[in-house]
C-alpha cells in the first residue's frame, strides 16, 4: 500500500524550532513546509474560523458570561464537518501566496 505524502505547516516560533522538535519531525518523515514569521494569514483560525464566528456574533445580545459560551458552544456544535475541512483546504492557496509574497500580508 502507498502512503501519502504528509506535508506539515508550524510557524516559525522558537517552541517549534527547537532541537527535540525537529528532530520529531525528522522522525516522522514529514516535509516540513517553510513558513514566515507568525502570520495570520496562515492561521485558520484568523483567516476562517473567526471570522466567521465573528459575523454570526453581531447583533446578538448577551446578559451573562454564560450565555456568550452556551452561544459558542451551540455555534460550533451546529458547524458540519465539511466546516471544518473547508476552512483546511484553504490554506494550500493561501500558504502558497503567502509565499509569493515573501510573508507580506495576503489581504
Amino acid at each position: 500500500m502507498k502512503r501519502k505524502k504528509i506535508l506539515f505547516l508550524q510557524d516559525n516560533a522558537p517552541a517549534h524550532k527547537s532541537i527535540t522538535t525537529m528532530a520529531k519531525i525528522n522522525d516522522l518523515r514529514l516535509q516540513l513546509l517553510p513558513h514566515p514569521p507568525y502570520s495570520p494569514d496562515l492561521a485558520p483560525s484568523d483567516y476562517y474560523l473567526f471570522p466567521n464566528l465573528k459575523r454570526w456574533l453581531i447583533n446578538k445580545k448577551f446578559n451573562s458570561r454564560e450565555e456568550i459560551i452556551d452561544a459558542a458552544e451551540e455555534y460550533f456544535a451546529d458547524l458540519s464537518e465539511n466546516y471544518f475541512s473547508d476552512g483546511i483546504k484553504k490554506l494550500e492557496n493561501r500558504w502558497h501566496k503567502c509565499i509569493d509574497l515573501k510573508g507580506d500580508y495576503i489581504e
